[in-house]
């Protein structure tokens, strides 16, 4: 029996973690209850959109259009939408670390009900994204503009949530050097990619696409995060978690749901860490003293440092300062008085000679951080 089917008969109990990596059986506000109190990094939610469809929706030849008329979607009135979605908003919060973010995606027909909900209960509103659809759904009856996107809410716990995560230089790498802007351009669901039963049948009539939710995890997670989706459906969340090395625990309370969900997961093959590391820019990198270079032994007291025209030279010193003459002081300020300039980037102005050539000390520098990450 697989990790993902066992998941479906696990439930969850406060003080452990067999929750994480698992499909949880039952209805989201509950289930979330029972969960411990902020333990998850993120939460993406799809909740029903309440589309108050009021009959079979059908393309001009007749044939009938493969339209959301599930019972999960229908609520008797918007009161009714709006005190389910407040409960589950609350029980959402309660699971959310103080420094966590959560997604929720939908239509005009419900994401400014739920976003003025999220604004009543605290949640801080970081953006709205709007997903542009490259294939959307004609619009049959002619009387609308074509529905050709949908909307995302990010936000943060609370006001005061401002340690959250977001990957900002690995959004803007990703986006050709240009800061990743709010409109985000995918196809829907399609292909291969679709969950289909045996009759080729949709197994799902929402199922969103896998780089939709890959943006949303690379962008405001971290290799070993936790991510929560109360509205688990098919599972896209949990086979991208686990493809990107997250952690992730799902809620659905529709048996045949977590079947397909169940079969997805356990197909997928998480990449490895090398290919999951998230691009940081100098801000983020930790702060490494030149004092660590010696303790790492990568430099010892006595090497001797110069410029890259080596027109200048100092010696390392065994507290972390260099020397040049009489005069000691940390690799900035001696580099500078060696210039007569009045700042100088020592990690980019000093070398050691290494095997015949000169090594700029900021490899040096790289090497010692990237022994502290584990690689």
């Amino acid at each position: 029996m697989s990790n993902a089917r066992l998941a479906s008969k696990v439930q969850p109990q406060r003080g452990n973690q067999e929750w994480l990596d698992r499909i949880i059986k039952g209805d989201c506000i509950s289930r979330m209850e029972m969960l411990p109190e902020k333990s998850v990094d993120a939460i993406f939610a799809d909740p029903p959109y309440n589309l108050q469809l009021s009959g079979a929706l059908t393309r001009p030849d007749q044939s009938r259009v493969d339209a959301v008329d599930d019972a999960w979607d229908q609520f008797e009135s918007f009161a009714a939408y709006d005190s389910f979605t407040r409960a589950w908003l609350l029980a959402a919060r309660r699971v959310l670390k103080p420094n966590g973010t959560i997604w929720v995606i939908g239509s005009y027909h419900n994401i400014f009900r739920v976003g003025a909900i999220m604004q009543d209960l605290g949640f801080w509103l970081l953006n709205d994204i709007v997903w542009r659809k490259a294939n959307p759904m004609p619009n049959f009856r002619g009387r609308r503009f074509q529905n050709a996107h949908e909307t995302m809410i990010w936000a943060s716990r609370d006001k005061d949530g401002k340690s959250y995560t977001f990957n900002y230089e690995a959004m803007k790498a990703a986006n050709d050097d240009l800061q990743m802007r709010s409109d985000w351009h995918f196809p829907i669901c399609s292909g291969g990619e679709r969950l289909k039963d045996e009759e080729g049948r949709k197994v799902h009539p929402t199922q969103k696409p896998e780089q939709l939710l890959a943006r949303v995890i690379l962008s405001s997670t971290k290799p070993g995060d936790t991510i929560l989706d109360p509205f688990f459906g098919t599972g896209t969340t949990g086979a991208v978690a686990k493809r990107l090395g997250r952690h992730f625990v799902g809620i659905e309370r529709e048996e045949s749901y977590i079947e397909a969900a169940t079969a997805r997961i356990d197909a997928v093959e998480p990449l490895d860490s090398l290919s999951i590391r998230i691009s940081a820019g100098k801000r983020a990198e930790p702060r490494i003293p030149f004092t660590a270079l010696i303790e790492a032994g990568l430099l010892t007291p006595g090497t001797e440092l110069t410029d890259a025209k080596g027109r200048y030279s100092a010696l390392v010193r065994a507290d972390g300062t260099v020397a040049v003459g009489e005069e000691a002081a940390s690799i900035h300020r001696i580099g500078a008085r060696v210039q007569g300039a009045e700042a100088c980037n020592g990690w980019t102005f000093w070398h050691v000679r290494e095997s015949g050539r000169l090594r700029v000390i900021d490899e040096l520098r790289q090497e010692v951080r990237a022994r502290m990450a584990g690689f």
